[in-house]
């Protein structure tokens, strides 16, 4: 491609924010490939296909810019005045705000005060039919008081013997009410809860979702639902079987003999939950209720219900659909919904009654004690054919795959199936679809994570068809997309803690952290000089104070596996080591002698050569030692589990996202028998001077928090290759 052409092909790339080269994890530069820059610009709505399209499309852009008189959306903090001036407005403009709440409107003079509610509001020019959505974000969002740990759980995995086959909400609630009362606990971090694509999955992740504005009925426990307590004779024998079919299952799980077969449970939560809601009509108190929910959830619950109805009848591919139903706001759509009504009322209604067992499980975490209570988990995206891609698709950018480039943890770069947001039609809608994504997840919730936290501010797109290093990346609205998730924080009264793992661009923390937005430091990913350069563990004095610090996640190997080796053998044996085996072994035991010195040099364990108990208490002694203001104990490292709950890269060789709590044999540990576990109780009376108790484990001599021999570090910038979701 010629120099004047591919000059205009980059100008028109960087004008729609899209990366015409990039730097490596290694800091190598990398020049994007032009057929890479044409097809994302063609899914953002841009012909450039060839050089006169191109550049056509570059001057018809400027033509538009140089014609308006604001900008796509305005931003401001609360403190921040906005003023005809701050706006490039003249002086003469007749502007005024008309505030969301319907209010009134307020003039926008040459020299505004700063004032304005926090909100989306809209910015109108008179005399000039302009304008433009104003979010007025917070300062800083709402950070946690004092020092607190938790639980991090992937609830499916959590079973009582009550369950139906994989852990529920009521499940939820017992261990948050456990762990605050009998240890003081101040939070229990989920993974995703949001609803999953209802077909089967060769690998189920919580992570790729159909819907991250409701969640799965599949977590609902059935018995809790109030309108069981009144079912007819007949209708409760139905129900009943469902729930011994779905116990013989849940035994199986927790014999060992099964793994979590969400498809099974789904048909047998879903056949019990369908004879509740057509035997048992709501009383009046009810009805009120639920009519309340259904109009404060709006068109978003109605698109998913009637989604979800239109699955059930055509499959879950809405793409393959008949023409006229693709587009959620056609007269077919309308017509199927009308013809399929009592469908759409029971999808309804599951949310609903999901969504009060939510509520019932943050109250009675609160009510335990948990100062912070439930944090949630958002999904950086969701499923290609799920209900949020057929209700936000003028949002979404079709044909483009969310994913990252080739790094040191992936060679080959990830892809991860999920379509991202269009900036241009998200930055137009003032982020309101983002802003009801997150309404959701921090509706019952003290906090929420932000899974790739970095993604507020750009994104790895992958065409259709491509392997992902022939991505690039694409660059959001920062302050709007960040002012939302604070405006929706502030609202809620929740924290935020951002996922910021991986290749993390420069001055993206502390951005983050200046709004208040805690980070997460992952034991296995601190090291002086983060990824380039690594000198050894970065001692514990050095962690960033404003994070949730842990040992591991669910991408990465158990502590109990990541002590002994295991991790390596096991990827072994799937065929997924990249070099010999003991290149990767010698590696392996390297880092992990690393750390067994940098926990007896703190003086956190004996010298000599530690059992692995030891060694996992010492760890979280360390986590302990840390300034971090969250730490998060993994409920399968209490136990000894040594099972990787998620492999990235696999989907058919490891049964990811199907594997219940187990101890270090590998038996599964029922939550009831979490309490009086041996090495749970260890673990957790480590955590006992947080919440000021005089718990006996934690009275253990060996527990020192000695620091005083650190070393002094230089604090890095962390650019660490992590596993993809």
């Amino acid at each position: 491609m010629s120099p004047p052409v591919r000059d205009a092909l980059h100008l028109l790339a960087r004008a729609h924010g899209v990366a015409t080269s990039y730097t490596t994890d290694r800091g190598v530069r990398t020049d994007v490939s032009p057929d890479t820059l044409i097809a994302v610009l063609a899914a953002c709505g841009v012909e450039a296909a060839t050089p006169a399209a191109a550049s056509s499309a570059l001057a018809a852009h400027e033509q538009r810019r140089a014609a308006r008189l604001l900008p796509p959306c305005v931003v401001r903090t609360a403190a921040e005045s906005l003023s005809l001036d701050g706006l490039g407005l003249p002086h003469g403009t007749e502007a005024y705000v008309e505030l969301e709440d319907g209010a009134g409107s307020v003039p926008v003079t040459a020299a505004r005060p700063a004032g304005l509610p926090v909100g989306l509001h809209t910015l109108h020019v008179a005399g000039a039919a302009e304008s433009a959505p104003l979010l007025i974000a917070p300062e800083r969002v709402t950070l946690p008081q004092g020092r607190h740990w938790g639980f991090l759980v992937q609830l499916y995995s959590t079973l009582s013997r009550r369950s139906w086959g994989m852990g529920d909400l009521g499940d939820l609630a017992e261990l948050a009410e456990w762990s605050a009362r009998e240890h003081g606990a101040g939070f229990v971090q989920l993974g995703p809860l949001h609803a999953a694509v209802p077909g089967p999955l060769t690998d189920p992740s919580p992570y790729r979702p159909s819907s991250r504005r409701f969640p799965d009925p599949l977590h609902l426990r059935v018995e809790a639902v109030r309108e069981y307590a009144y079912l007819p004779e007949e209708e409760r024998r139905a129900v009943d079987a469902c729930a011994g079919r779905a116990r013989a299952l849940n035994g199986a799980v927790l014999n060992g003999s099964s793994l979590i077969d969400r498809d099974t449970v789904r048909t047998l939560k879903l056949t019990a939950l369908r004879r509740i809601h057509a035997a048992v009509p709501l009383t009046p108190g009810r009805a009120a209720a639920f009519d309340a929910f259904v109009r404060r959830e709006g068109r978003d619950l109605t698109d998913f219900a009637t989604w979800c109805a239109l699955a059930e009848v055509h499959g879950d591919v809405w793409r393959s659909w008949p023409a006229g139903l693709r587009d959620p706001r056609s007269g077919a759509v309308e017509r199927a919904r009308a013809e399929h009504a009592d469908a759409v009322a029971f999808h309804r209604w599951l949310a609903w009654v999901t969504d009060e067992q939510l509520a019932d499980a943050q109250h009675r975490a609160t009510a335990a004690g948990m100062p912070i209570g439930l944090v949630h988990d958002l999904a950086v995206g969701v499923a290609p054919d799920g209900a949020d891609s057929w209700a936000y698709q003028d949002f979404l950018a079709s044909g483009m795959s969310v994913g990252a480039p080739p790094d040191d943890f992936n060679a080959r770069g990830q892809d991860w199936s999920q379509p991202p947001w269009r900036p241009d039609a998200l930055r137009a809608a003032g982020c309101r679809p983002l802003a009801g994504v997150l309404r959701a997840g921090l509706r019952h919730a003290g906090a929420l994570r932000v899974d790739h936290v970095m993604g507020l501010f750009r994104l790895w797109w992958i065409p259709e068809g491509r392997p992902p290093a022939e991505g690039t990346y694409v660059r959001y609205d920062g302050d709007a997309l960040l002012g939302t998730l604070l405006t929706e924080a502030h609202r809620a009264g929740a924290a935020v803690i951002g996922e910021d793992l991986g290749t993390v661009e420069a001055g993206v923390r502390e951005r983050l952290a200046r709004r208040g937005v805690l980070g997460t430091s992952v034991q296995r990913f601190e090291y002086v000089g983060g990824s380039e350069g690594r000198h050894g563990p970065l001692p514990a004095r050095d962690w960033r104070p404003d994070c949730l610090a842990t040992l591991t996640t669910h991408d990465l190997p158990g502590t109990a596996a990541w002590l002994s080796g295991e991790h390596v053998e096991l990827r072994s044996r799937l065929g997924l080591l990249t070099r010999p085996e003991p290149e990767e072994k010698a590696q392996a035991a390297a880092e992990r002698d690393g750390w067994l010195a940098e926990l007896a040099r703190s003086g956190l364990l004996a010298d000599g050569d530690p059992g692995p108990e030891a060694a996992l208490l010492a760890l979280h002694r360390f986590l302990l030692s840390t300034p971090s203001r969250l730490l998060g104990v993994w409920l399968p490292d209490a136990v000894g589990d040594r099972r990787p709950q998620n492999l990235p890269g696999t989907s058919d060789v490891h049964p990811n996202w199907r594997l219940p709590v187990a101890d270090g044999a590998g038996r599964p540990v029922p939550l009831e028998e979490l309490a009086d576990h041996p090495l749970v109780r260890k673990v957790t009376g480590l955590f006992a001077a947080l919440s000021g108790r005089s718990d006996e484990q934690h009275n253990d001599p060996e527990n020192t928090e000695n620091t005083e021999n650190a070393e002094d570090t230089e604090d890095t910038e962390e650019t660490d290759a992590r596993p993809a979701s």
